[in-house]
């Protein structure tokens, strides 16, 4: 599997890098715009991620931005649901706003808070069917 962890916190990118490189090989950006940019040349190489871990705040461009241009890069080069990217966000915030948006508005699959529960974490990778 492969995996891009996009997260500005040192501690929590470590442990998440930590809890999933078991899975497969994970990629780091520290940014917003460094996962566009990373994303944007997986699909030019046609080498896309399995799986992206996306913290909600973060510099340059939020989590939320970077869903919504994943979802339009997966659009424009005919990607079904079926076949996207799926996308677990990340964040220190418990609100019911912040999590109807990455649902609704960009269509992500699951939804964890920190710190990052192992269990809670591999539990949603099998669900999601990226592990057994």
């Amino acid at each position: 599997m492969k995996i891009l962890i996009v997260e500005d916190e040192f501690i929590s990118r470590t442990l998440l890098s930590e809890m999933l490189s078991v899975y497969g090989t994970c990629h780091i950006t520290t940014n917003g715009q460094e996962a566009v940019e990373v994303l944007e040349r997986s699909y030019q190489n046609n080498d896309r991620y399995d799986l992206v871990c996306l913290d909600i705040m973060m510099p340059e461009i939020d989590g939320q931005e970077v869903l919504t241009k994943l979802r339009q890069m997966e659009e424009d080069h005919g990607i079904l649901e079926i076949e996207a990217t799926k996308v677990i966000m990340t964040t220190a915030l418990d609100d019911s706003k912040s999590i109807m948006r990455a649902f609704t508005e960009g269509h992500c699959e699951a939804y964890l808070t920190k710190p990052i529960d192992k269990d809670k974490l591999i539990n949603q990778l099998k669900d999601l069917m990226l592990i057994p």
